[in-house]
């Protein structure tokens, strides 16, 4: 089994910045690749971005392009997004997840562990 928490969240106004932060824990040899999704009300999942455990490599969502970062820190198992000018459209409940082959799906049914989720509430 492999656990994921996530914490971070909270409100902001737009054009701010929060960070998010995923530890995992259990058995972290399942976590080859990770990523951030997030779900508004009404709305289906969707991918913001994604790192391969092993290279670092990422993939990130147009939408968040060029304003949204994700890291991992081996030593702590920890996964952020550092999240920067924030605008109201991103406002939804963010989850990390993590799957045991390393490429960098998309797809929330790719994914076979989740965390609970961190609210992030950007004010216009």
């Amino acid at each position: 089994q492999v656990q994921l928490v996530e914490s971070g969240g909270g409100l902001v106004q737009a054009g701010g910045s929060l960070r998010l932060s995923c530890v995992v824990s259990g058995r972290t040899f399942s976590r080859a690749a990770m990523a951030w999704f997030r779900q508004a009300p009404g709305k289906e999942r969707e991918f913001v971005a994604g790192i391969r455990w092993s290279t670092g490599d990422t993939r990130y969502a147009e939408s968040v392009k060029g304003r949204f970062t994700i890291s991992r820190d081996n030593a702590k198992n920890t996964v952020y997004l550092q999240m920067n000018n924030l605008k109201p459209e991103d406002t939804a409940i963010y989850h990390c997840a993590t799957k045991s082959l390393s490429s960098i799906g998309t797809m929330s049914w790719d994914y076979n562990y989740w965390g609970q989720g961190t609210q992030v509430t950007v004010s216009s």
